[in-house]
């Protein structure tokens, strides 16, 4: 009884088991069909065949397929063989595949050799600058024109002294063309500008006179341009037009007069240390005066003792001394005469005696 059911069961199972390995591969197959039906579809009637592997491998990677795939028809069409692995290994690095895929495209219809992996790398480089890969290669083609200065920059022309003093006011615009080549590691257009830049001020600076840059702009132009101002960049200078020129202030004569004036405070002030010393020196005589005049007037008071002893001892008598007095009172009488002169002692002269 046993062995009837049991012989009896398994075909049962075997066909419940087999239903149900059906229902599962119809259900893989069906979510395969509306996952990767259509792009499946799309890239082979494109002419860009992928396979059923390749797409759940993008899926699994967390990659989207769509835009894989667009870009792989994209540049299948065009001529260009880029393979799926290709795409996703750039998209994975934080490329952007559609700017890379028409990059590559532009360059080919314009006859430049741009790899895939060369497209890939400008394309990282210019990530977070702004700029794009696509827009290299389309600076490549139809050369662009840089203000110089910036106009970000906040000033509007590129002033410079010439040898005279006169200062040239110049402003000048840029012709360059991308370097593919050296786009990856090359200097940017800040370079460019400053290097230009600097050119202009050396070239006006080396002038003569302000006259000789207002008649030959064009001689600003060639000395820039022979200095090989764009090497290690990532551009190509093609030209360098002085757009505009024009004269400023005359700083020469502005730093003369500053030097004049700055001579004559430092003259002043020599001046004043040498009148602060004569006026010590002065007040130095004036004090030897006095002292001078207080040893005469320190021997005169010797005098009286001196004759007072002469008179003790008997070396002076009356009659000297009356002699003395007389001839100090001669000699008082010629000094009071020879001091008034002929202007103090005529009638209004000032000091004159009514």
């Amino acid at each position: 009884m046993n062995t009837f059911l049991a012989q009896s069961s398994l075909p049962f199972r075997a066909d419940y088991v087999l239903y149900a390995m059906s229902a599962v591969v119809l259900l893989v197959v069906g979510s395969l069909v509306l996952n990767f039906g259509m792009i499946y579809i799309r890239a082979l009637f494109s002419g860009a065949k992928v396979t059923i592997t390749e797409l759940i491998a993008l899926r699994l990677r967390r990659i989207p397929v769509g835009l894989i795939v667009d870009g792989r028809i994209t540049a299948v069409k065009s001529g260009l063989p880029v393979s799926i692995d290709e795409l996703s290994t750039h998209f994975l690095a934080g490329g952007n595949i559609q700017m890379v895929v028409l990059a590559l495209v532009a360059a080919k219809k314009a006859g430049i050799n741009l790899v895939f992996d060369r497209a890939c790398a400008i394309d990282l480089a210019t990530k977070g600058t702004g700029k794009t890969v696509l827009e290299a290669v389309k600076t490549s083609v139809n050369p662009k024109v840089i203000d110089c200065p910036a106009p970000t920059s906040g000033k509007t022309t590129i002033d410079a002294v010439a040898k005279d003093g006169i200062v040239i006011k110049a402003k000048a615009r840029v012709t360059v063309r991308t370097n593919l080549d050296r786009f990856v590691g090359g200097a940017t257009e800040e370079t460019i500008i400053a290097r230009v830049g600097e050119g202009i001020v050396s070239t006006i600076g080396s002038s003569e006179t302000y006259k000789a840059v207002l008649e030959n702009p064009d001689r600003i132009s060639k000395t820039v341009l022979g200095k090989a101002l764009d090497s290690n960049t990532a551009f190509e200078i093609l030209s360098i037009d002085i757009a505009d020129v024009d004269v400023g202030g005359n700083v020469g004569a502005k730093l003369q007069a500053e030097q004049a004036e700055a001579n004559k405070l430092i003259a002043q002030a020599q001046a004043e240390v040498r009148r602060a010393a004569a006026v010590a020196t002065e007040q130095e005589m004036v004090a030897r005066v006095s002292e001078m005049r207080a040893r005469v007037v320190e021997a005169e008071a010797q005098i009286p003792i001196a004759i007072a002893r002469a008179f003790d001892k008997g070396h002076l008598g009356i009659m000297d001394y009356y002699r003395i007095k007389n001839l100090q009172a001669d000699t008082t009488m010629r000094e009071n005469i020879g001091s008034e002169g002929p202007e103090s002692s005529s009638p209004g002269a000032p000091g004159a005696k009514s």
